[in-house]
């Protein structure tokens, strides 16, 4: 008996592969390329004082001008006070870092 069962089995498993000659394949999308995202953008810190002033006016003697047009800038810009004592200044600030 096992052995009709098993000849019954195996003759239905080969009539129904035979019956479905297509294959299984899963269908295949093309993948659409997605381009980088761009970086973000670089910006810059301000930086003051007195050096970075000097680079960026065409005449670095007019910093030294008491009759120097508004646009190179005023004395309390570069220097720094003393906050006990409001008018005392303390130091020149060669190089100031904003953050």
């Amino acid at each position: 008996m096992k052995k009709y069962l098993s000849l019954v089995l195996l003759i239905a498993t080969t009539m129904v592969a035979a019956a479905a000659p297509q294959t299984l394949e899963a269908p295949m999308r093309t993948r659409k390329t997605r381009k980088p995202a761009s970086p973000p953008p670089v910006t810059r810190e301000p930086v003051q004082g007195v050096i970075p002033r000097i680079a960026r006016s065409g005449n670095p003697l007019q910093m030294v001008n008491p009759r120097a047009p508004a646009r190179y800038g005023t004395a309390a810009e570069s220097t720094s006070f003393d906050p006990n004592v409001p008018a005392k200044w303390k130091g020149i600030k060669l190089f100031e870092f904003l953050f």
